[in-house]
């Protein structure tokens, strides 16, 4: 089961992903208000679900604002990629940048390379695919057949690469490369925005078709 929320003023998609047990993965929390964090808790105490993993796309400070609610609440285990160490550990200064107060999120646990990744009935395949950041991750399902993808890939678009560590040429090869030779039906769930396809990427995104 998948379940999606679009928290904070960036508009950012947080994702669980729960098996039939109710143990879940909780990825890129961005909750950053009150009524924001009640709305995670509620829809996780209603389907009774048990918080297990706390997973980040990359370091993004829209993207880990709500790691630390999440820690406080729940007793989870924390991963990321280490390449975007960094950028997590100055999540806090890349707000005040932006006028964005962020509650400094915790170091994460585990360095989530690429490979296999299990917890309880929920099996993924993670992708490293820099380019955004040095440390992206794409969430890859095969059994259902979807892709939990961050910044690297949106309904026509693609990260933007003019951030600190990022790379046009590293995006674009990662994607093709790792993304674009899975099934066409396979479901794209950005980090923002509406849901796509690898198919409709291949036929219609600007940046990936030569168009």
């Amino acid at each position: 089961m998948l379940y999606r929320f679009v928290f904070n003023p960036y508009q950012v998609n947080t994702y669980i992903i729960a098996d039939q047990d109710g143990k879940c993965i909780i990825v890129d929390p961005a909750c950053c208000s009150p009524e924001e964090q009640k709305t995670l808790v509620e829809l996780i105490e209603k389907e009774k679900l048990t918080p297990e993993w706390l997973i980040n796309t990359h370091g993004h400070f829209d993207h880990v604002i709500g790691n630390a609610f999440v820690c406080h609440t729940w007793k989870v285990k924390t991963a990321a990629c280490y390449e975007d160490l960094m950028l997590m550990e100055n999540a806090y200064r890349q707000g005040e940048i932006f006028g964005f107060p962020v509650e400094q999120p915790p170091t994460p646990e585990v360095d989530l390379k690429e490979g296999d990744f299990s917890m309880g009935n929920i099996h993924l395949h993670i992708y490293h695919v820099p380019g955004h950041s040095p440390g992206s991750i794409v969430l890859h399902s095969p059994s259902d057949k979807w892709l939990i993808c961050g910044d690297v890939l949106f309904n026509g678009s693609i990260g933007r690469t003019d951030l600190i560590g990022g790379n046009f040429d590293t995006l674009i090869e990662n994607i093709k490369s790792k993304l674009l030779v899975l099934p066409p039906e396979t479901m794209v769930y950005p980090g923002h925005g509406p849901e796509t396809s690898i198919g409709q990427e291949i036929l219609h995104n600007p940046f990936l078709n030569g168009r």
